[in-house]
């Protein structure tokens, strides 16, 4: 099957089950500061999942485009990439165990047309030390399901990946692991969830390749066996319980069902192929890499090269088309490095500078029925690869005067390291470029540098995204509240060009992007702030009401009028002041932002205040705002 007939089948199997097909959010999150692109299907709907009814029902459905920036290093094999789509049907406190696993059984063998036998799935198997018991029921399901196939599904005790590798597939068809496999949260594993965290077991469906196994990665193989036999295709996760005050676990009130499935690893398992790359949607843009670099994809000297040009420019692209522009920083950093990376590997397949915005028309075209927008701006998008492509190789050529002098002599990790950070040489380009000037390099102190880096890296992320809105503290919700009025406020004082483009809440601050060609002038930012005060000081009631779109768009609300929203919409009002689309939450009553909890806990008045406007991509600035 091609990958869009899978996607469209999938969606119309669970329409036949009664859910609501809901479109893709975008990939940079709407006030979520806890990561910077959408990585998951269940990921736009944290807040339904938590308890808020979703404006569409309680079943829902759909294809999420998502984005894994810790795949970056990973794409070259035959199933890493960054970005994909992941197919989701999800049960807000409706069906369950019973009616998921048979219905993603079906799916897999009767619609996309999978050969059972081929199918091998994990269920979990239990945490003593949390009291949380194995997930036999889902195991019944499973025994059953293979029986009216005539398959006998035996079970396997595993419990770890490392046991895994030790014990074999043992002729089972049903694996127990633990929570590091087969349990999900936000959090992790279930010692890691702080209290009012909701998680659950489960159940996991590997399709097997049956191609060797490789004995770098254990004596035997089994599922969850990262050797290339098995690939994962499909989870259900079973969201059933919440962590206590005391650290135990009780029953959520509310059951949920959380289905992911990789489109593309789907696909892939429909053609029995294990290369993702050379599925309909990947193979075009392999093909025109080949007949631009005049080599040939099977080569495996050149095999990395095509899969991370075909992976990063096709990521580029989707990212491009929600908003995100080149830069140094968060999206537009991790955009920045997958040109770059692409334009790298472009030169060693020897293909002509300038040459990668050719490819955006590749993709639009084959995304174009699934995601239109991307063909509507496909000469924008066209315009920021480019545009960045010649930028790097300016920088590479920059950076090639400093080789040569470093070159004189052997280069230490040190140097290796700058030559990474400041010109984007790869090490591989450094030691090629070296071993052909007969210079060695220090790999080993190049490696520990670059281990410094990324953990410092972590640090500061987890300390910039510490407390978002993900997690309902007071403070974040009334930073969340007081977006809307400064997007109102934008639009009063600069018009209606100021549109957002993204938001990151803490408890500490508001950090607001929106559109606008210009910086703000200190009396614009001034009215911007007297008009948010204001409006906090008339104590607007806060009320919200689900509509349908076209009587969403007729009343006024703010809102991207394209393919994010569903049919009906969740409308958010403050007064007669602001009418926005949002999923929540707010405050009730905007005099409630005036009220600030010091440290102490002590509640005095305040008010809100823009501490900084900057710019952070062409066109896009960038509000620093307090309630102080």
């Amino acid at each position: 099957m091609k990958s869009s007939e899978v996607r469209q089948a999938y969606l119309d199997f669970f329409k036949k089950q009664g859910h609501t097909v809901i479109p893709s959010a975008s990939l940079v999150p709407e006030n979520d500061p806890t990561t910077l692109f959408t990585g998951s299907g269940m990921q736009p709907l944290v807040p339904y999942l938590l308890g808020a009814p979703h404006p569409q029902g309680k079943r829902l459905v759909n294809s999420q485009k998502s984005f894994r920036a810790e795949d970056i290093e990973e794409v070259g094999d035959n199933r890493h990439t960054t970005f994909f789509e992941m197919l989701g049907n999800w049960s807000l406190g409706d069906y369950f165990k019973q009616e998921q696993i048979p219905w993603s059984f079906k799916f897999f063998t009767d619609v996309v047309g999978l050969d059972p036998k081929r199918l091998f799935v994990t269920v979990f198997a239990g945490d003593q030390g949390n009291r949380i018991p194995r997930d036999d029921e889902s195991a019944d399901i499973w025994k059953k399901l293979f029986a009216k196939k005539s398959i006998e599904a035996k079970e396997v005790e595993l419990l770890t990946v490392q046991k895994g590798g030790e014990r074999g597939m043992q002729d089972g068809r049903i694996f127990y692991y633990d929570a590091s496999k087969n349990w999900w949260s936000r959090s992790g594993r279930p010692e890691k969830m702080p209290a009012g965290e909701p998680g659950g077991p489960d159940t996991e469906v590997f399709y097997d390749f049956q191609t060797p196994h490789d004995l770098k990665f254990g004596k035997k193989c089994h599922p969850n066996c990262d050797c290339g036999r098995f690939m994962e295709i499909g989870n259900s996760v079973f969201m059933e319980y919440i962590k206590t005050p005391e650290g135990a676990f009780g029953e959520l009130p509310q059951r949920n069902v959380d289905f992911g499935g990789g489109l593309e690893r789907i696909t892939a398992a429909s053609n029995n192929n294990p290369d993702v790359f050379l599925i309909d949607s990947l193979a075009g843009i392999i093909e025109t890499v080949a007949k631009k670099s005049k080599k040939e994809y099977s080569d495996s000297e050149y095999q990395k090269s095509f899969r991370v040009i075909a992976d990063h420019i096709r990521g580029a692209v989707f990212m491009a088309g929600d908003g995100v522009e080149p830069s140094n920083t968060e999206q537009g950093y991790i955009l920045r490095r997958l040109i770059r990376r692409a334009v790298r590997h472009a030169h060693a397949l020897e293909i002509p500078e300038q040459s990668l915005a050719g490819l955006v028309g590749d993709i639009t075209m084959i995304y174009h029925s699934a995601y239109p927008n991307l063909s509507a701006q496909k000469a924008k998008i066209e315009n920021i690869i480019s545009l960045e492509e010649r930028k790097f190789n300016e920088t590479v050529a920059k950076g090639l005067v400093r080789f040569e002098k470093l070159a004189e002599n052997d280069i230490s990790g040190h140097d290796a390291f700058l030559l990474f950070t400041t010109y984007g040489f790869p090490l591989e380009l450094t030691l090629e470029l070296a071993s052909e000037r007969g210079r060695k390099v220090d790999v080993k102190a190049f490696t520990e540098e670059m281990e410094k880096h990324r953990a410092t890296s972590r640090a500061g992320a987890e300390q910039k995204f510490k407390g978002g809105l993900a997690d309902h503290s007071e403070m974040s919700i009334k930073y969340h509240t007081a977006t809307h009025l400064l997007h109102q406020a934008l639009r009063d004082v600069l018009g209606k060009e100021a549109v957002q483009k993204g938001s990151n809440i803490t408890p500490e601050r508001l950090r607001f992007d929106f559109a606008f060609s210009r910086k703000m002038a200190a009396e614009e930012k001034k009215k911007v702030e007297d008009k948010v005060n204001t409006e906090i000081t008339k104590g607007h009631a806060v009320t919200y009401e689900d509509i349908p779109i076209e009587e969403a768009e007729k009343r006024g609300a703010i809102g991207l009028f394209e393919e994010k929203y569903g049919d009906k919409v969740r409308v958010y009002k403050i007064g007669d002041y602001s009418l926005e689309f949002c999923g929540g939450p707010h405050v009730e009553n905007t005099s409630q932002l005036a009220d600030v909890r010091d440290p102490d806990g002590s509640i005095r008045k305040g008010a809100f205040k823009i501490l900084k406007e900057e710019a952070i991509a062409q066109g896009i600035r960038r509000i620093k705002a307090v309630l102080e």
